[in-house]
């Protein structure tokens, strides 16, 4: 009868383990939406009374700081202290996404905007999200973005397959990444920020490569994915379209770049650890299933489609997302008509009050020669502007003298 008892025990305990082992995943394939080439995913976030907070988490491997809007720390709870910068708070217990659950107890706070009152769902305008998944938590796991296929997966170290080609990086403590590179046969290091819609470059190494090669594309004026957050200096980036970019085991032509200012590649290179010379962002891999192996240091590059997006096709307006859901003109490349501190209301007829960056770039996008009708605000009064779609960043057929037009 003893015998009987403890074999009945040991069954129980075996059954147990293997409904525990079944019920906690070791990987999740979830679907993403890529907005203004951000990754953005359904999450939840657990309140003090055991119920679940259901919002949109922003992927950004390349900021390891956690961040939140306001609302988010009201719904969970958490103690909010400000000063006349941002506010701060705990971090959240955990982060849900699909049914794999991350604890959140390395974090030692979330960093939350300090914006009015109205905008407590804000944490960066122009976003869809109230939190980020930054480098800090990912490092923990095994990454794959699908970009083509609009899905990320994630798991414990060792629970994906990665497919596509493979090189060795270097990830900090914070897991921030850097890929070993070359352009025009200098080595360098270029991080990985999926969380960027925009490749930028130093501007020691931009300027020179500018004035040696006149024939590259170039313009002045952050438009379509350059046009990250409508910070005041966008209307001057100058852009540049780099010929080549060894970047890891991936040879990249034509790679789309920003100047980076220095006091900006000193500021990344000083949280990266190790000298860097810019970033490559999610711009450059719209066609990719990007995997980053943290564990091993190894990030995978797997080419899902072959498909050239007119990434610059858009209506030449530079754009600031404000608090309260509005588009400001914030510079304007060539609109006629159109001038900076406009609103901008509609497109073709569509409201963008409440739109996201991403959404707002596909109404301005087309084929070059289409035209758009833009409804601006001008003091409080509303004029009709026709704007065309142009091919910006790209050459021109010859001219009549046998030169190149950009």
């Amino acid at each position: 009868m003893r015998v009987t008892v403890v074999g009945v025990v040991i069954l129980c305990v075996g059954l147990w383990a293997q409904d525990r082992s079944t019920a906690i995943p070791r990987s999740v394939t979830m679907p993403a939406t890529i907005d203004h080439n951000r990754i953005i995913l359904d999450v939840a976030l657990p309140r003090t009374d055991g119920s679940w907070f259901k919002t949109h988490a922003w992927l950004d491997n390349g900021d390891p700081e956690l961040r939140l809007s306001r609302r988010v720390a009201t719904e969970l709870g958490l103690a909010v202290q400000c000063d006349d910068r941002e506010c701060t708070s705990p971090p959240p217990r955990a982060i849900r996404v699909g049914d794999f659950e991350i604890p959140l107890d390395g974090i030692k706070e979330s960093k939350i905007p300090l914006r009015p009152v109205y905008a407590a769902t804000v944490m960066q305008p122009g976003l869809p999200a109230e939190i980020n998944l930054p480098s800090r938590v990912l490092r923990h796991y095994d990454v794959l973005i699908d970009f083509p296929g609009h899905k990320l997966t994630l798991g414990a170290p060792g629970n994906i397959h990665f497919q596509g080609s493979s090189g060795k990086v270097l990830v900090n403590p914070d897991g921030l990444v850097q890929v070993p590179s070359k352009i025009e046969n200098k080595k360098y290091n270029l991080a990985l920020d999926l969380g960027s819609s925009m490749s930028f470059l130093s501007a020691e190494l931009f300027d020179p490569m500018e004035t040696a090669h006149p024939d590259w594309p170039h313009m002045t004026g952050a438009v379509a994915a350059a046009n990250l957050w409508g910070l005041d200096d966008e209307p001057k980036w100058k852009l540049m379209r780099v010929d080549r970019v060894e970047y890891g085991p991936l040879f990249l032509a034509n790679v789309p770049v920003v100047d980076f200012p220095k006091d900006g590649v000193e500021f990344f290179a000083k949280r990266a650890g190790v000298a860097t010379v810019g970033l490559i962002g999610a711009n450059q891999f719209q066609n990719y299933r990007v995997g980053i192996d943290y564990a091993h240091g190894i990030v995978y590059f797997d080419i899902g489609r072959l498909f050239n997006f007119p990434e610059f096709d858009v209506v030449g307006l530079t754009l600031r997302p404000e608090d309260d859901g509005r588009y400001s003109v914030l510079g304007v490349v060539s609109v006629d008509g159109a001038q900076v501190a406009d609103y901008l209301v509609a497109v073709d007829g569509i409201p963008v009050q409440g739109r996201t960056m991403g959404q707002v770039w596909s109404m301005l996008r087309g084929t070059p020669g289409q035209e758009r009708r833009l409804t601006l605000d001008r003091g409080g009064k509303q004029l009709a502007v026709s704007a065309q779609v142009q091919h910006f960043l790209a050459e021109t057929p010859d001219d009549g003298e046998g030169k190149k037009k950009k």
